[in-house]
């Protein structure tokens, strides 16, 4: 299994269905926001604002996944991005500042757990890829 982590192409994957995840969600939440916003009870600004910064994201993501050599420091920030991602949907359904349908709850639960499974995968694909750091001996 960890050979596939170690693939030389598994970032660059993994940052596609990063993108492609993050473009689909935020074309539904500009296209889609009134509608959406009745549906899951979140606030249309929230949706707006999210989705926009989803489309953002996304073009950047696709320009990682389309480097020959995955930008590994930027995948990182990413990772990390993700997580954060994640806290803040919890956060956001902890909070009860919003009259959250069970749709609505479903639609940040999904979310928070597709990015985590991305960012986990980031970090799994970061760590098989490590190179060893130059002058830096190993016992054995």
């Amino acid at each position: 299994m960890s050979s596939l982590f170690a693939s030389p192409r598994f970032l660059s994957r993994v940052m596609w269905i990063d993108a492609a995840s993050c473009a689909a969600t935020g074309a539904l939440q500009v296209g889609f926001t009134d509608a959406l916003a009745r549906l899951t009870g979140l606030p249309g600004g929230l949706l707006m604002g999210t989705g926009l910064f989803l489309l953002a994201y996304a073009a950047a993501a696709a320009a990682m996944a389309r480097r020959a050599t995955p930008p590994r420091t930027l995948i990182g920030l990413v990772a990390i991005g993700n997580f954060g991602w994640a806290a803040a949907c919890a956060a956001l359904l902890a909070s009860g500042l919003f009259a959250v349908t069970a749709l609505g709850m479903a639609w940040v639960i999904a979310q928070a757990v597709t990015v985590v499974l991305l960012a986990e995968a980031q970090w799994m694909g970061l760590r098989a890829t490590r190179q060893p750091r130059a002058g830096l001996a190993t016992s054995a």
